[in-house]
């Protein structure tokens, strides 16, 4: 019999999200422009309204978020969360563990970028008071969108140089790391597909076997403080597989 394990679908992770309201220095409120390297991200609109504006070897867009949105984007392009009122967000994130492994840079300067000290000494985010914690966010988030400025600009001049020199600098920052990902990859969402593939088979073999494992779960109940992530303050779901009922 193949064992069916209470994970969540397809190795992702589920975090709300409440988009930063507070303005930065081009006028528009909302989050940090950065971009992941190897996973796929998902906003899932549940409240307010904003536009999520983007920039890959494709151009610019900015596109509309309200209540119903779904849209995703793939690894390389670089996101903006503008939030114009109330923006709330649930966040689907392919896979889960490598935004927490570093799967993620900002669109700091780019001398900053090309410094792996300097960037980690930006990045970083003190551990303290509410009050402390909210404005090296806000500063953090400043001097993304400083760099992303002059990314957006070179590529609405048809100059799309800028972005693949960032796209190399945010590799050569993660390529230590990175060593480590293949194996978050391959007990996470290809155990799942491998998984997935031995029910089919077993399936068509006219064995269903793993059905008699069947359960629910259910992540625990959102507690405590929010933190402070790029885009806005956010609370992780756990959905390791909280088993309520069998």
């Amino acid at each position: 019999m193949i064992d069916t394990a209470p994970t969540f679908p397809g190795a992702t992770s589920v975090t709300l999200l409440d988009v930063y309201d507070d303005l930065a220095p081009d006028g528009l409120r909302g989050g940090s422009p950065h971009m992941h390297l190897a996973s796929t991200e998902c906003y899932v609109v549940i409240g307010g309204h904003g536009e999520l504006h983007t920039l890959d070897p494709g151009g610019l867009r900015e596109t509309e978020l309200r209540k119903g949105s779904v849209v995703w984007f793939t690894p390389g392009t670089i996101h903006r969360a503008v939030n114009h009122g109330g923006l709330e967000v649930l966040v689907v994130m392919g896979n889960a563990g490598l935004p927490e492994a570093g799967d993620a840079v900002m669109t700091f300067p780019a001398d900053i970028v090309a410094d792996a000290a300097r960037y980690a000494a930006a990045a970083a985010l003190p551990v303290g008071p509410l009050e402390a914690r909210a404005e090296a966010a806000a500063r953090r988030r400043d001097l993304a969108v400083e760099g992303f400025l002059v990314l957006r600009d070179a590529a609405r001049a048809g100059d799309l140089r800028p972005l693949q020199e960032f796209h190399a600098a945010a590799a050569r920052l993660v390529r230590g790391r990175a060593e480590d990902w293949t194996g978050i990859v391959e007990r996470g969402p290809a155990a799942q597909a491998a998984h997935s593939l031995d029910i089919t088979r077993a399936l068509a073999a006219g064995d269903a076997g793993h059905l008699s494992a069947a359960a629910v779960s259910q992540a625990p109940a959102l507690v405590g403080e929010r933190g402070f992530g790029m885009c806005g303050r956010l609370r992780a779901y756990d959905v390791g597989g909280d088993l309520v009922s069998r």
